[in-house]
């Protein structure tokens, strides 16, 4: 018993002398999902963001039920979106599918950041990369990454661009696409800074690859570790870029402006409880469905026009793509069962 006691003594020093602090969640997700328009229709289609293991998450026992259809996980091999599909060929019921897993959710809280000299590795060069929703050459991020593109250091630049964002940007409530469209351009320029969580997160990564740092999305879901049941509403973006040395490194702008709407905060520096909050991992209850899945292609529709990114439960009827956002023909539901 002293000889573990001991183990476990050693281990939390380290941890802090590397300053990380870890946060381990445990729970059940369970998605339900309903076509209300497709009782009479000759071919329906879903698509649903399939979570996979990584390095801050184990997902296990994944079940999935599906009345009649179909069903596959499938991946895009240009964004690199992975999903679940589901077919029903003249349902002769409502379409309904389910889809639960099981998650240990482990993200960090990395306070002391270590970089070094080390050159990206050739897997992450990728996310310095601009793409149609993503211009990085091009109004804002021309202009702004000047502040930025000469710092001596990574970090250094990450740093100056969160704050950048977080004094031109603000939390728009009246935004009514989710998490909003991800186009940058757009937020600054047409929406003077207001946006959703897609909208100000991808400010931070398209201005962050135009100043020469390998950043991308994550697309998934946010949730304080107390909570438990529908947590429909808890769908978020967040960014992470790369620092030699360390890794990957979180960064949360769009709840830092989220935090300072529903605070009342208008200055960034009176908001630096939660600017610190959210740079560098939180203590969250967050589960990843997908990482910069933009221009993603699922079907001949969005061959022509690729989803700006994949997050939300995607459907067609007879070829026809369904509003994710109207209840009325496409109510998707999300529980979580904490344990």
């Amino acid at each position: 018993m002293r000889k573990l006691l001991s183990i476990l003594l050693i281990v939390a020093a380290v941890l802090s002398l590397v300053g990380v602090a870890f946060a381990d969640y445990n729970g059940k997700v369970t998605f339900d999902v309903e076509l209300k328009d497709a009782a009479k229709a000759k071919k329906a289609e879903l698509w649903l963001p399939y979570p996979l293991s990584d390095a801050n998450q184990t997902i296990t026992n994944v079940d999935i039920k599906a009345n009649g259809a179909k069903i596959g996980v499938e991946s895009d091999p240009k964004s690199g979106a992975v999903y679940l599909h589901a077919t029903w060929r003249r349902p002769k019921k409502l379409p309904k599918l389910t889809m639960s897993f099981n998650v240990n959710s482990h993200y960090s809280k990395n306070t002391r950041l270590r970089e070094t000299n080390d050159a990206f590795p050739p897997e992450v060069r990728k996310y310095l990369e601009a793409t149609p929703s993503l211009p990085i050459d091009q109004g804002f991020c021309a202009e702004a990454s000047m502040e930025f593109i000469n710092k001596p250091t990574v970090l250094e630049k990450a740093q100056g661009i969160y704050r950048w964002v977080l004094e031109n940007t603000f939390r728009d409530e009246s935004v009514k696409e989710g998490c909003g469209l991800g186009l940058p351009i757009r937020t600054i320029s047409e929406k003077d800074g207001g946006g959703k969580c897609a909208d100000i997160s991808s400010v931070f990564v398209a201005l962050a690859r135009a100043s020469g740092i390998p950043t991308r999305d994550v697309y998934g879901l946010r949730v304080d570790p107390a909570k438990s049941g529908e947590i429909t509403g808890n769908y978020h973006c967040w960014t992470e870029f790369y620092l030699p040395g360390t890794g990957w490194v979180m960064a949360d702008p769009a709840d830092v402006r989220k935090k300072m709407l529903n605070e009342n905060i208008e200055s960034v520096d009176d908001a630096k409880k939660w600017s610190d909050f959210f740079w560098g991992g939180d203590d969250l209850f967050r589960i990843a469905l997908n990482r910069d899945t933009r221009e993603t292609v699922l079907s001949e529709a969005t061959a022509e026009t690729p989803l700006t990114y994949f997050m939300y439960p995607y459907a067609e009827i007879d070829g026809k793509v369904v509003d994710w956002f109207s209840p009325k023909t496409f109510e998707f539901k999300l529980n979580l069962e904490l344990y």
